[in-house]
This record gives C-alpha cells, sequence and structure tokens, in this order.
C-alpha cells in the first residue's frame, strides 16, 4: 500500500511540474539591460515571455532622411521631450508604404540613445503581454519606447483591447518612463467596410453623430496624442531620396544624374515612388557600378 501510495506522490508531482512548465509566467528581467540600446519580446512555445537584446541595431541617422522634414521635426522634437523627462505624447505614424515611417522611430532611437533611450520591439500578436513589459521596465532609469510595426488589427483580435487599455483606460497610472510608438498604413487600425457609415444617425437639426461602430474604430487610434501622417512622394522627392542614398554608397555627382532616367524606370516598375523603393534602387545601381 505504501509503494502505491509513494507512486501515485510521484506521478502527482510529474503532472504538476508540467502544468507548471505551461502556464504563462511573470516576464524576468533581462541579465544586463547594458546589452544593447534595443530589445525584441518574445513569446515562447511554453508561453514564456522573454526580452531579447537585439546584438545589431541598424545604423540610421535622422540626417540621412530625406523629404519628410516636417514628420522629423514632431517625432524627434516629442522624443526629446521625452527623454529630458517633459510630458510627451504616444505616437501613431501612418500613410503610404516606405515612407520612411519605422525608419524615422529608429534614427530617433540612435540619436537619443546616448541620453537613455532604449526600444523594445513587441509583434502585434503579442500585444497582450504589454502589462507585464512595462511592469518590468517601470523602474528601470532608461526611457523605453515600445515600437509595434506594421500595426493593424482584424476584428475581435485580442491585442487590440490591450494596447488601447494600455494607452488610456487602464485602472493603472502611466508609467512616465514608457511611451507607444506604432506604425500603421490605416489610421483607424481597423478595417472599414461600407456598412459601418449605416450606424450613423442624423438629428432633426441635420446633425451627423457616427454609431458604436464607427466610434469604436476609431477609439484606439484617438489614444495616440500625437498623429504623424506620411504622403507618397513627388517625383522629384524620389530623385531626391535616390541621389542621397547613391552619395552614401560613395556615387559623386555625375553618377547620381546619369542614374535618374534608370530611378524612374525603376520606380514604375515597382508601381510606387517610395523612400524603400528609393532606397532598393541606390543599392542595385550601386553594386551594378561597383562591379
Amino acid at each position: 500500500m505504501n509503494e502505491q501510495f509513494q507512486r501515485l506522490i510521484e506521478r502527482a508531482e510529474q503532472l504538476i511540474g508540467r502544468i507548471e512548465s505551461i502556464l504563462p509566467q511573470p516576464l524576468a528581467e533581462p541579465a544586463d539591460w547594458n546589452a544593447s540600446i534595443a530589445w525584441r519580446y518574445r513569446r515562447r512555445s511554453s508561453g514564456h515571455g522573454v526580452l531579447e537584446p537585439v546584438k545589431h541595431v541598424a545604423a540610421m541617422s535622422l540626417d540621412s532622411l530625406k523629404e519628410i522634414d516636417v514628420q522629423k521635426e514632431k517625432i524627434a522634437r516629442n522624443t526629446q521631450q521625452f527623454v529630458e523627462g517633459k510630458p510627451a505624447n504616444n505616437v501613431l505614424l501612418t500613410g503610404a508604404r516606405g515612407t520612411g515611417k519605422s525608419s524615422l522611430i529608429r534614427a530617433c532611437l540612435q540619436a537619443y540613445a546616448p541620453q537613455g533611450l532604449r526600444l523594445i520591439e513587441v509583434d502585434k500578436a503579442e500585444l497582450t503581454d504589454l502589462p507585464d513589459i512595462v511592469e518590468v521596465v517601470s523602474q528601470r532609469p532608461e526611457k523605453f519606447i515600445v515600437f509595434s510595426d506594421d500595426l493593424s488589427f482584424d476584428e475581435g483580435e485580442p491585442g487590440y483591447k490591450a494596447l488601447k487599455s494600455i494607452l488610456d483606460g487602464s485602472i493603472a497610472a502611466s508609467t512616465p518612463n514608457v511611451l507607444i510608438y506604432a506604425t500603421s498604413n490605416r489610421r483607424h487600425l481597423l478595417p472599414e467596410y461600407m456598412k459601418d457609415n449605416l450606424s450613423y444617425t442624423h438629428t432633426e437639426d441635420g446633425e451627423v453623430h457616427p454609431g458604436e461602430v464607427i466610434e469604436e474604430k476609431i477609439s484606439l487610434s484617438e489614444r495616440f496624442g500625437l498623429w504623424v501622417s506620411f504622403y507618397p512622394f513627388s517625383q522629384n522627392e524620389y530623385l531626391t531620396i535616390v541621389g542621397q542614398w547613391l552619395s552614401s554608397f560613395g556615387m559623386d555627382e555625375a553618377t547620381i544624374a546619369a542614374a535618374r532616367p534608370e530611378a524612374l524606370v525603376w520606380a514604375l516598375e515597382r508601381g510606387s515612388r517610395s523612400g524603400r523603393v528609393a532606397y532598393q534602387f541606390a543599392r542595385d545601381y550601386a553594386g551594378r557600378s561597383k562591379a
């Protein structure tokens, strides 16, 4: 009887161990916060979340970003206020693809890292863990930008509610050393359908009021204190960016001028005159020129 009881206890302990291994665990602080200026949040298959240092942070300077001076001034000003301990806003960067939204955030990280700025990249699927991430860094002396790139939600995704609560609406007080910076091609972050317009109501005096469906779709983006919009580049702006990138690859003025017709054809084939397309052309052209 004693042997059977002992085996039962052992099996119970094994079962408890397996259950504990798959239960959500508190997010632990990294062993060395000086390992990097940027971190990625990853949720393991076991359900454990970890902050991984980015060993090779992509270099980007504010001066290298052309034709977005207005947007650059707004983001840089807000970020500087943040690292100086002054009031600053969460930021939503929206607009045309490839126009420098995420590059601008990386450039701000490089510019203000010496003043204590750090970045934590969080994928959309893992935004439900935002409260744990904020809790871990809340007592650190550094300033943290929690960055989510190319953000958009489908109906009912759990990360939507988590982000909404962190931005404004949680019972917990906001943390002064954490801001949310997000980029998106959608201003309201949720898909919009023609049927949503049916929820609008009209008053007798002609006023139009959005219904609950519309209110819900704009409620998340409204919680970002600063909206910064990016627009498609004109032909001249596109060629200016091409020239800047070719110059960074060591091309002289004569070579840059000669490359312009090819740069326009490249953009036409891609169907876009964006900063990303300009950079990709410059890499291709510089590579061929140095062959």
